[in-house]
Parts: structure tokens; sequence; C-alpha cells
């Protein structure tokens, strides 16, 4: 897998079906977003009904809220079909599921995203551990790639968006509400 540095450029668009929160199944488009001048955190990881990703996926869905108060949408992506994402989302977190969410599950069940993004593990088929943050003008602003076996941590994911948020340069431990540097 190598992934390309898309920080700075624009995100690869994309329309892919996808499971929202409803259990209803539509075509998603990123471009969507961008047209109502929203953030987007878009993530990937490896599969439904796995160790690591249901901790991360309930994590994101239960500060989802804080996420709608930065006017930032939130995308979970897999190569998981629709089908195995309803499935999951049926399944009650005790055993293994995630329950209702508040965001969409995306398929790429044709590994087409996965590979624009560079995330695809083409032995595994399966997309890596990543996340992007793209801007309302459609720009990835962040991205982080990881092993599969660590969880992202949703509290840095907030603070990083409300540092690009800032739009200034912002320091080491930076923390909301915090000042941020000028340039010079």
């Amino acid at each position: 897998m190598t992934a390309p540095n898309l920080v700075g450029r624009a995100a690869p668009l994309f329309k892919a079906d996808a499971l929202f929160p409803d259990q209803s199944e539509h075509t998603i488009h990123l471009s969507s977003s961008q047209n109502n001048d929203r953030w987007v955190v878009l993530f990937f990881y490896p599969m439904d009904f796995s160790v690591v990703c249901p901790t991360e996926i309930t994590a994101l869905h239960d500060r989802y809220e804080d996420f709608e108060d930065l006017d930032t949408d939130v995308l979970g992506v897999s190569t998981d079909s629709i089908y195995v994402h309803r499935a999951w989302t049926k399944t009650p977190r005790e055993d293994n599921g995630i329950g209702r969410i508040a965001f969409p599950l995306v398929s790429d069940s044709s590994h087409r995203i996965s590979k624009d993004y560079g995330v695809l593990q083409e032995t595994e088929g399966t997309a890596a551990r990543a996340m992007f943050i793209i801007s309302p003008e459609g720009i990835v602003v962040y991205s982080l790639i990881h092993h599969d076996s660590i969880g992202r941590d949703v509290g840095e994911t907030l603070r990083v968006l409300e540092a690009l948020q800032t739009g200034k340069p912002c320091p080491a431990d930076w923390k909301p509400g915090a000042r941020s540097l000028e340039w010079n």
C-alpha cells in the first residue's frame, strides 16, 4: 500500500451506496457536504464485526453532537457491503455490533474509494485504518493512517478539527480556546 499525500489537494470525489442512520440505503456523494459548506471527517476502517472497529465507530457516534456543533459531517467507509453494514448496525454493542449510529456507513465493495485515497490493503481486500479531514472547499487538510490494531482518539480528531477551523497556525498541544499563533 502506497498512500499518496493528499493534504493540500482536492479530495477524491466519489458516489457510493451508504447505509444511513434510519437504516435506509441511498447513494451518497462526497460533494454534497461541500455544497452545504460543511467540513467532512472521512474515516476508513478495515471491516465490520472486527475487534477494534466497533470501539471507534461507537466512540464517534457518542461524540456526534460535537461534530455537528462544528458543522462537520462524519462518514465511515469500509469495503464491506451494505448488507454487512445493516447486520452490524442491527447487532447490539454487547454482541460485537454497533447498534444504530448517527452517521452513514459507506460501502466500498468495489475498492475504488480506498484506492483513490491510497488506503486499500490489496492482499486483505480491506481499507487501512485511516482518517481524512476535508474542508468545505473540498481540500484534504489532514490525514492519518496507522496500524489496524490501534483505534483512533475521537477527542484528538475534534481538537485537530477545531484547530483547522481557526484558519490560523496552532502550536503543539493547542487546545480549543487557547491562543493561536500569528503568521509572519
